[in-house]
């Protein structure tokens, strides 16, 4: 009966396949130029696999912390990738969507509950709030892969820009991420190393880290500078500004992205 609950507990969930399932359909229509407006598909593309990396990241600090003693996340529902099961949905997948949609940045979420009195050991409680943004990174290599390959031939440039503009998504949430700011994953990571007495000042200011970097991200000077650094990654890998801006456009497609990127204009 344990073990049988054990499995369930760990089912992959019938709602993240469903994500997957519309990130492939519409990753098919991108490619094959399927469907009209092109950039509808894009949207819908970028979109599911934004909210697929999403549910990853919070699976990685789940299985992270289940190896590391707190088997509690198993019957909260985490382990089996459903976004529906996280502590707070709204930070988890609907807040991070709406920033990309707005301003298309990847600004990270926080959702799963860990038990932190169940953990033993200041590197499993780093660790733990390690694996959630390394996963970005994971994802961002693995989207930039044809780029820092040289394995362009015979990709449609419609399908390169999507997946340029996904990059930059991971690579803006993977730096976020690891801000040493409060409530965000980075805090995490070295909260374990502070005193006691830092860590409870520092406590009530958690639940607006997110807040705070999104606020500051909105002053043009720490705009310009972040951005600088988010692209320097992503030349590095092969992923050029002209094709991340592409991307963006096509994503953004209601704002008329064929006049304003001429260069981008592609047939639907």
């Amino acid at each position: 009966m344990t073990t049988a609950s054990a499995r369930s507990d760990r089912r992959i969930s019938p709602v993240f396949l469903g994500i997957v399932a519309v990130a492939a359909v519409s990753g098919w229509a991108v490619w094959t130029g399927t469907g009209y407006p092109y950039g509808l598909a894009v949207f819908v593309f970028v979109t599911a696999a934004w909210v697929v990396s999403l549910c990853l990241h919070e699976y990685a600090h789940a299985r992270t912390a289940l190896h590391s003693g707190d088997i509690s996340v198993g019957a909260k529902g985490y382990l089996t990738l459903n976004p529906l099961a996280y502590t707070h949905a709204l930070l988890s997948i609907v807040l991070p969507v709406l920033f990309v949609i707005m301003g298309g940045i990847g600004l990270p979420g926080g959702a799963v509950f860990i038990e932190r009195g169940r953990i033993r050991g200041r590197w499993r409680h780093s660790l733990i709030s390690a694996a959630g943004p390394l996963t970005n990174v994971l994802f961002a290599l693995v989207c930039t892969a044809p780029f820092w390959l040289h394995a362009l031939d015979g990709v449609p440039r419609e399908f390169r820009y999507a997946l340029a503009f996904l990059a930059l998504l991971q690579v803006t949430a993977a730096i976020l991420n690891f801000l040493p700011v409060p409530g965000l994953d980075g805090y995490g990571l070295i909260e374990p190393w502070l005193s006691y007495r830092i860590r409870r000042r520092v406590e009530p200011f958690a639940q607006f880290g997110l807040l705070a970097v999104f606020g500051v991200l909105w002053i043009p000077e720490v705009n310009h500078v972040f951005f600088d650094l988010v692209h320097g990654v992503l030349d590095s890998l092969g992923v050029s500004g002209l094709e991340t801006e592409c991307g963006r456009a096509a994503y953004r497609f209601w704002e008329n992205w064929n006049e304003e990127y001429p260069v981008c204009a592609v047939s639907p």
